[in-house]
């Protein structure tokens, strides 16, 4: 990228992230707004909506805590409950990752990534609760979620399309660290995989392949696709997606798109774009932009992203990741818009009512 192109475009995202705020303040009555980040600390966030209330989990490293609210932007404020510890040894008893709350067939479900003490033993398993609210009610462990390869695997997320349920996460393709691939696999239940596993991305572009001699000197050039996610819009199937190594500043997000007609287990029916989607933003201080999730305002009308970043530069992938959230729009061609990342701090108007 030469200098000048350089200097527009961070000149356009922040004129962009301006005037993006001043609407937003503009438009807010006092009293309806907040400020990024959410939580001080909030690694791979996820929200789901149900009957007015947004639950949200994170990674936390050592259980599954599930945050209850109706007020999104008051997540500092929600209802706690840690509903599931893990045993102190055994296949999925360290590192607990990216868990994700779902709700099928009148059941909730968590989806999580847990290995034995070390990274090369990562598998994904599931905890299932009958009751109507997963604030309440008993959480059971169902075991591991696995196709028949049974490789290295982390990142699941977990969608229904016409009456098929599916899952898709991020793995090796073999038996060996390096590079982190997106696959898809059909689920018979929410917790049994019946089909093989299809690769529907691996890095392939350098906005993919970044890594960072500083932190990781033996692995510089890791090549990563993790923390796959479903949207859904209009007749189209987007699998947005984090890419490059989380603990440099260049973690981003990149799109796949299907049709929602097509066969989602065939690796023709997903188009992927050759750019990023939502990267780190030097001028609004927000970095490592990544590991999202969407979900839409109460009344409906408002799409918004929730991702995490770091406040400043070189913090790596640890806690110092915080939760934001944002609205985002549609480009005329169908594709998601979510705009530059906001700076912390800006007050912003509250997801409509």
């Amino acid at each position: 990228m030469n200098r000048i192109f350089q200097a527009a475009l961070l000149l356009a995202i922040s004129l962009g992230s301006a005037l993006f705020i001043a609407a937003q303040q503009t438009a807010a009555p006092e009293g309806n707004t907040f400020t990024n980040p959410l939580l001080p600390s909030g690694p791979d966030p996820w929200v789901m909506y149900y009957k007015g209330v947004y639950y949200f989990m994170a990674t936390t490293g050592h259980n599954l805590t599930v945050r209850a609210t109706s007020d999104i932007a008051d997540l500092a404020n929600a209802q706690k409950r840690v509903v599931w510890t893990p045993p102190a040894t055994g296949p999925y008893s360290h590192e607990i990752w990216a868990p994700e709350i779902h709700r099928f067939d009148n059941k909730w479900y968590i989806y999580f990534a847990a290995d034995a003490g070390t990274n090369e033993t990562h598998r994904i398993y599931v905890i299932e609760n009958p009751s109507e609210d997963p604030m309440q009610g008993e959480w059971t462990f169902k075991g591991q979620v696995t196709d028949r390869t049974n490789k290295w695997a982390i990142d699941a997320s977990a969608f229904e399309l016409h009456g098929q349920k599916y899952m898709i996460w991020s793995g090796w393709e073999g038996d060996h660290d390096g590079e982190q691939d997106i696959f898809i696999a059909h689920l018979k239940n929410p917790w049994t995989i019946d089909s093989e596993r299809t690769l529907v991305s691996r890095p392939q572009y350098p906005w993919e392949e970044v890594g960072d001699l500083l932190n990781r000197p033996s692995m510089p050039h890791l090549n990563v696709n993790e923390g796959p996610e479903i949207l859904i819009h209009n007749q189209d199937v987007f699998l947005v997606y984090s890419a490059s190594a989380c603990w440099t500043d260049y973690y981003a997000l990149g799109v796949l798109r299907a049709g929602a007609n097509n066969n989602l287990l065939d690796a023709k029916s997903w188009q992927k774009y050759d750019h990023p989607f939502f990267h780190q933003n030097p001028e609004a201080g927000v970095y490592a932009t990544g590991h999202n999730g969407f979900f839409q305002s109460p009344d409906g009308k408002q799409d918004w992203i929730i991702y995490h970043a770091n406040s400043e530069k070189n913090q790596g992938c640890g806690p110092q990741r915080s939760p934001r959230i944002q609205p985002f729009t549609w480009n005329s061609d169908g594709t998601p818009n979510f705009g530059p990342a906001l700076p912390g701090g800006k007050p912003l108007a509250k997801p409509s009512r």
